[in-house]
């Protein structure tokens, strides 16, 4: 199957305030948003993606335009409601420090499986929906473009910890554990058997080498050799001096 790219939107003028924006209208990055987003689509520019798909709010809807400009090929663009943001309902526009009052906050906290928001929707509800829509594009991304493609869904924190819960196969009550960024890229790849969660939650690093990671299959045990970056160039000592022995390894910031 192809792989997705699920990126969450840049920061909006509400991340800044602490302020839970829900649906709301006018909602929009901020500068520090755009600026975000452009780094996020220049990451992707490497890649030529089939698919963006968008939830409907205006912040990610700039998010899903600047990788658009970054692509140099015409690729489907699709606004899909089944991504959006939760409804919070009641919770819509307050203060998060405010919330963090309620009885229901403690719930969404430690029992999210059983979190229903006031006047509005339920994060079961939400993930089932979103979920479903992500598999949905997936499965039509793959007739129409074929295994190896790569597209990307653009949505928020919520709903894409929701989805790589599902990919991980958590429990809902375990999604905060989980953590999305603004403008960030979690990949994941639905195979035969199970999906593949490659990366989650990362804010650098080009993203050049998925044009040639294989469709997901059979998982390599003891972990296989890893994905080949087209860019990657063999390290070299310099002459007479002896190779360093001291174990380090190296993870993308995120």
């Amino acid at each position: 199957m192809p792989t997705v790219l699920l990126v969450r939107h840049g920061r909006t003028t509400a991340n800044a305030g602490g302020i839970l924006a829900g649906r709301a209208d006018g909602v929009a990055l901020d500068a520090m948003g755009r600026d975000q987003a452009a780094r996020t689509a220049a990451r992707v520019a490497g890649v030529p993606l089939a698919r963006v798909v968008t939830s409907p709010l205006e912040r990610c809807q700039q998010t899903a335009q600047a990788l658009c400009d970054h692509q140099t090929a015409t690729l489907e663009s699709v606004t899909e409601q089944d991504i959006t943001e939760c409804d919070y309902g009641q919770w819509q526009g307050r203060a998060l420090k405010d919330l963090a009052q309620e009885p229901l906050w403690s719930v969404v906290q430690t029992q999210p499986s059983a979190a229903a928001f006031p006047g509005g929707e339920s994060l079961a509800a939400m993930q089932a929906r979103s979920v479903e829509a992500v598999r949905r594009h997936d499965a039509e991304v793959a007739t129409r473009h074929g295994a190896d493609a790569v597209w990307a869904a653009v949505s928020h924190g919520d709903v894409i910890k929701s989805v790589l819960a599902d990919a991980l196969g958590l429990h809902l009550d375990l999604f905060q554990r989980i953590v999305v960024g603004p403008a960030s890229i979690s990949i994941v790849r639905y195979g035969p058997h199970r999906p593949e969660v490659v990366a989650v939650n990362t804010d650098a690093g080009d993203l050049s080498w998925l044009r040639t990671a294989a469709p997901a299959g059979d998982a390599p045990v003891g972990g296989g050799a890893g994905l080949a970056h087209p860019t990657t160039r063999p390290i070299r000592s310099p002459p007479d001096v002896r190779p360093a022995t001291t174990r380090h390894g190296e993870r993308e910031r995120s």
